[in-house]
């Protein structure tokens, strides 16, 4: 009977714990957040650097867009003028920004996770991590690398990046492969990380003439050296030479491009959901309804109270798209 009754009580504890899960409760809150703008359609999926509306319609970092994906196909970026999604198999449509009329497709029958474009060069990260080249006017294949196994990954998955002949390979088993685009050569692999799960690079930076790069655990500033670091990140934001993030344990951290710290605040069990680097000051929106202002230069801050729904958040140029409201920072 009593190790029913031990069981139980351990139940019971257990089901407590789980049920007051403690959550941010700001000190003092400045007033009620009054920038907002609504929305003529619900975010109902994103990626890097677009979301897609209920409409059909893309959402860029400048707001919504008249393009439109096939009701079939996944999101994956915008890129040199182009909107890209693909089909579960492999296939792959390019849209232009410019003329609604100009598509191109790639039949590439293989699961595609990102890509990215530079002129006559597509760059595509299978969702198996094999990385390729092709022609844009041909459809050649000029390159192709297997990468890594990678069992699980983040959502937020960076597309390849072009960069003076180069192309970056942002991989799904927390690596940049980094190509030479003439020679069709791989150069380097770097590895920023090597965590058996959710090791995907989640972002990609040229800052100070350093990559930056960051998993879900750890970030790499990759000249000459290489330095890495290790923060559990929500989200990243940049102004010129500086690095902003936030991580898992309510921190809000100015970083250099050499990874080491500026500035730093604590905010105990805050949950952060966007943040926008804006003039002098940052704004960090948090799940329990705040948005945190934070001054760059001595990371003093206000908490403010912001109206916000459950759903889909991307952030753009000086707005955060919440769901199906815009909420607008100065």
């Amino acid at each position: 009977m009593k190790k029913y009754i031990f069981l139980l009580s351990l139940f019971v504890f257990l089901f407590s714990a789980c049920s007051t899960k403690e959550v941010f409760k700001p000190k003092l809150v400045s007033g009620e957040w009054s920038k907002y703008a609504p929305m003529d359609a619900t975010i109902v999926d994103r990626s890097s650097n677009v979301a897609l509306l209920d409409n059909g319609h893309v959402l860029t970092e400048n707001g919504e867009t008249n393009t439109t994906i096939n009701t079939t196909q996944r999101l994956i970026s915008k890129s040199d003028g182009w909107i890209l999604s693909a089909s579960i198999d492999g296939n792959l449509t390019l849209k232009s920004l410019q003329d609604e009329n100009l598509t191109k497709t790639f039949i590439l029958k293989n699961t595609i996770a990102g890509a990215s474009v530079k002129g006559d060069l597509l760059a595509v990260l299978f969702a198996d991590d094999e990385m390729a080249l092709y022609d844009m006017s041909s459809k050649n294949l000029l390159y192709k690398e297997q990468g890594g196994k990678s069992i699980a990954s983040d959502m937020r998955i960076v597309n390849p990046y072009f960069m003076k002949g180069l192309v970056v390979f942002s991989t799904l088993d927390g690596k940049i492969v980094i190509v030479n685009t003439k020679l069709k050569k791989k150069l380097r692999t770097v590895i920023i990380s090597s965590a058996d799960f959710f090791n995907n690079v989640i972002d990609f930076k040229i800052v100070n003439s350093k990559i930056v790069a960051a998993t879900d655990s750890k970030m790499l500033s990759l000249t000459q050296k290489e330095i890495r670091e290790k923060y559990e990140i929500r989200n990243i934001a940049y102004d010129n030479n500086e690095i902003y993030i936030t991580t898992k344990q309510g921190e809000v951290i100015s970083l250099t491009s050499d990874l080491q710290v500026d500035q730093k605040v604590k905010f105990p069990f805050a949950h952060f959901l966007g943040l926008i680097s804006s003039g002098d000051k940052l704004y960090a929106l948090e799940k329990e309804g705040y948005m945190i202002i934070i001054d760059k230069k001595t990371f003093d801050y206000k908490v403010q109270k912001v109206d916000i729904d459950d759903g889909f958040v991307f952030a753009g140029n000086k707005i955060f798209y919440v769901n199906d409201k815009k909420i607008l920072v100065e």
